[in-house]
Protein backbone atom coordinates (compact mmCIF):
# COMPACT_ATOMS: atom_id res chain seq x y z
CA UNK A 1 0.00 0.00 0.00
CA UNK A 2 2.86 2.37 -0.02
CA UNK A 3 3.21 2.51 -3.25
CA UNK A 4 -0.35 3.74 -3.51
CA UNK A 5 -1.34 7.42 -5.31
CA UNK A 6 -4.76 9.05 -5.81
CA UNK A 7 -4.17 11.86 -8.14
CA UNK A 8 -6.16 14.33 -10.14
CA UNK A 9 -3.51 15.76 -11.89
CA UNK A 10 -0.82 18.12 -9.66
CA UNK A 11 -2.40 17.11 -6.65
CA UNK A 12 -1.23 13.48 -5.32
CA UNK A 13 -2.37 12.05 -2.07
CA UNK A 14 0.09 9.18 -0.85
CA UNK A 15 0.82 7.32 2.85
CA UNK A 16 2.39 9.12 4.86
CA UNK A 17 5.91 8.08 5.28
CA UNK A 18 8.79 9.00 8.23
CA UNK A 19 10.73 11.64 5.17
CA UNK A 20 7.27 13.53 5.63
CA UNK A 21 7.74 14.38 9.52
CA UNK A 22 10.43 17.73 9.15
CA UNK A 23 8.00 19.11 6.34
CA UNK A 24 4.90 18.12 8.61
CA UNK A 25 6.77 20.06 11.76
CA UNK A 26 7.49 22.82 9.81
CA UNK A 27 4.03 23.17 8.78
CA UNK A 28 2.42 22.56 11.53
CA UNK A 29 0.20 26.27 13.34
CA UNK A 30 -1.62 27.30 15.70
CA UNK A 31 -5.19 26.18 13.60
CA UNK A 32 -3.57 22.86 12.87
CA UNK A 33 -2.67 22.24 16.53
CA UNK A 34 -6.13 23.67 17.54
CA UNK A 35 -8.34 21.52 14.96
CA UNK A 36 -6.72 18.87 14.09
CA UNK A 37 -3.46 17.46 15.80
CA UNK A 38 -4.77 17.53 19.39
CA UNK A 39 -1.37 19.28 20.56
CA UNK A 40 1.66 20.53 19.24
CA UNK A 41 3.72 17.79 17.97
CA UNK A 42 7.92 16.96 18.91
CA UNK A 43 10.00 15.15 16.43
CA UNK A 44 9.55 12.01 18.87
CA UNK A 45 5.56 12.12 18.67
CA UNK A 46 5.11 12.55 14.76
CA UNK A 47 7.36 10.20 14.23
CA UNK A 48 5.70 7.97 16.62
CA UNK A 49 2.24 8.71 14.80
CA UNK A 50 3.40 8.01 11.06
CA UNK A 51 5.04 4.65 12.28
CA UNK A 52 1.91 3.93 13.76
CA UNK A 53 -0.01 5.33 10.20
CA UNK A 54 2.58 2.89 8.79
CA UNK A 55 1.71 0.05 10.64
CA UNK A 56 -1.94 0.58 9.72
CA UNK A 57 -1.03 0.67 6.31
CA UNK A 58 0.86 -2.94 6.58
CA UNK A 59 -1.86 -4.34 8.48
CA UNK A 60 -4.93 -2.81 6.39
CA UNK A 61 -6.17 -1.21 9.88
CA UNK A 62 -8.90 0.87 10.09
CA UNK A 63 -6.41 4.31 9.71
CA UNK A 64 -5.52 5.14 6.37
CA UNK A 65 -3.33 8.49 6.60
CA UNK A 66 -2.18 10.42 3.44
CA UNK A 67 -0.12 13.19 2.71
CA UNK A 68 -1.26 15.77 0.59
CA UNK A 69 1.27 16.18 -1.88
CA UNK A 70 1.32 19.44 -4.74
CA UNK A 71 3.07 19.60 -7.89
CA UNK A 72 5.84 18.08 -9.81
CA UNK A 73 8.04 17.85 -6.84
CA UNK A 74 5.26 16.60 -4.73
CA UNK A 75 5.93 18.46 -1.83
CA UNK A 76 3.83 18.23 1.42
CA UNK A 77 0.87 20.67 1.92
CA UNK A 78 -0.25 18.91 4.65
CA UNK A 79 -2.22 15.27 5.18
CA UNK A 80 -5.80 13.78 5.35
CA UNK A 81 -6.71 10.65 6.88
CA UNK A 82 -9.77 8.00 6.72
CA UNK A 83 -10.85 6.11 9.82
CA UNK A 84 -12.93 2.83 8.78
CA UNK A 85 -13.87 2.13 12.42
CA UNK A 86 -14.16 4.69 15.47
CA UNK A 87 -16.73 5.45 17.80
CA UNK A 88 -20.19 7.45 16.08
CA UNK A 89 -19.54 5.64 13.28
CA UNK A 90 -21.78 2.93 11.73
CA UNK A 91 -19.91 0.02 9.74
CA UNK A 92 -20.53 1.08 6.85
CA UNK A 93 -19.55 4.89 7.62
CA UNK A 94 -15.77 6.42 7.14
CA UNK A 95 -14.67 9.22 9.35
CA UNK A 96 -12.54 11.76 6.95
CA UNK A 97 -9.86 14.84 8.99
CA UNK A 98 -8.19 16.96 6.88
CA UNK A 99 -5.31 19.66 7.47
CA UNK A 100 -3.60 22.13 5.32
CA UNK A 101 -0.12 23.96 6.26
CA UNK A 102 -0.90 28.06 6.22
CA UNK A 103 0.92 28.46 2.67
CA UNK A 104 -1.20 25.76 0.72
CA UNK A 105 -4.88 27.40 2.01
CA UNK A 106 -6.86 29.03 0.48
CA UNK A 107 -6.65 26.65 -2.71
CA UNK A 108 -9.23 24.50 -3.00
CA UNK A 109 -6.34 21.85 -2.27
CA UNK A 110 -8.11 20.25 0.86
CA UNK A 111 -11.88 20.10 -1.60
CA UNK A 112 -9.69 18.58 -4.08
CA UNK A 113 -8.31 15.72 -1.30
CA UNK A 114 -11.49 15.15 0.06
CA UNK A 115 -12.80 14.19 -3.27
CA UNK A 116 -10.06 11.87 -3.88
CA UNK A 117 -10.08 10.11 -0.92
CA UNK A 118 -13.81 9.59 -1.32
CA UNK A 119 -13.24 7.82 -4.19
CA UNK A 120 -11.11 5.64 -2.48
CA UNK A 121 -13.92 4.89 0.63
CA UNK A 122 -16.14 4.08 -2.05
CA UNK A 123 -13.12 1.14 -3.05
CA UNK A 124 -12.54 0.03 -0.20
CA UNK A 125 -16.59 -0.32 0.69
CA UNK A 126 -17.38 2.79 2.50
CA UNK A 127 -21.34 3.46 1.48
CA UNK A 128 -20.99 7.09 3.84
CA UNK A 129 -18.52 9.66 4.43
CA UNK A 130 -18.24 11.81 7.28
CA UNK A 131 -16.60 15.25 8.30
CA UNK A 132 -16.83 16.16 11.82
CA UNK A 133 -16.48 20.37 12.34
CA UNK A 134 -15.94 22.55 14.94
CA UNK A 135 -18.62 24.91 14.96
CA UNK A 136 -16.21 27.83 14.87
CA UNK A 137 -14.25 26.62 12.13
CA UNK A 138 -15.70 28.17 9.20
CA UNK A 139 -12.77 26.83 6.51
CA UNK A 140 -13.56 22.95 7.57
CA UNK A 141 -17.16 23.42 7.01
CA UNK A 142 -16.54 25.10 3.76
CA UNK A 143 -14.41 22.18 2.35
CA UNK A 144 -16.83 19.57 3.40
CA UNK A 145 -20.02 21.58 1.75
CA UNK A 146 -17.74 22.86 -1.54
CA UNK A 147 -17.40 18.23 -1.39
CA UNK A 148 -20.91 17.43 -1.35
CA UNK A 149 -21.19 17.22 2.14
CA UNK A 150 -24.59 17.72 3.96
CA UNK A 151 -24.53 19.24 7.79
CA UNK A 152 -27.35 16.60 9.37
CA UNK A 153 -26.74 17.54 13.17
CA UNK A 154 -24.69 18.84 15.72
CA UNK A 155 -23.70 16.58 18.19
CA UNK A 156 -20.83 16.04 21.27
CA UNK A 157 -17.61 13.73 21.12
CA UNK A 158 -16.85 11.48 23.85
CA UNK A 159 -14.41 14.68 25.34
CA UNK A 160 -17.88 16.74 25.73
CA UNK A 161 -16.99 19.04 22.67
CA UNK A 162 -19.35 19.86 20.21
CA UNK A 163 -19.54 19.90 16.11
CA UNK A 164 -21.47 19.84 13.46
CA UNK A 165 -21.45 16.20 11.74
CA UNK A 166 -21.69 16.63 7.52
CA UNK A 167 -21.94 13.58 5.20
CA UNK A 168 -22.05 12.62 1.73
CA UNK A 169 -23.04 9.46 0.59
CA UNK A 170 -20.35 7.71 -1.99
CA UNK A 171 -20.73 5.44 -4.79
CA UNK A 172 -18.76 2.69 -6.27
CA UNK A 173 -17.43 3.84 -9.68
CA UNK A 174 -18.47 0.62 -12.15
CA UNK A 175 -15.75 -1.40 -13.13
CA UNK A 176 -14.47 0.10 -16.78
CA UNK A 177 -14.30 -2.51 -19.51
CA UNK A 178 -10.12 -2.81 -19.19
CA UNK A 179 -10.74 -3.66 -15.80
CA UNK A 180 -12.63 -6.63 -16.60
Amino acid sequence: MRDLELTDGDLTLSPLNLVDVSAHLAGEDDLLVRWLNGGAGTRASTEKYVRHCLDQWATEGPLRAFGIRVGAEQTLAGTIDLRFAMPGLAAWQVNIAYGLYPSWRGRGLATRAVLLVCRYAAGEGADQAVIQVAPDNPGSAAVARRAGFTCVEQALDAHGNRFDRYVRALHREPARDADR
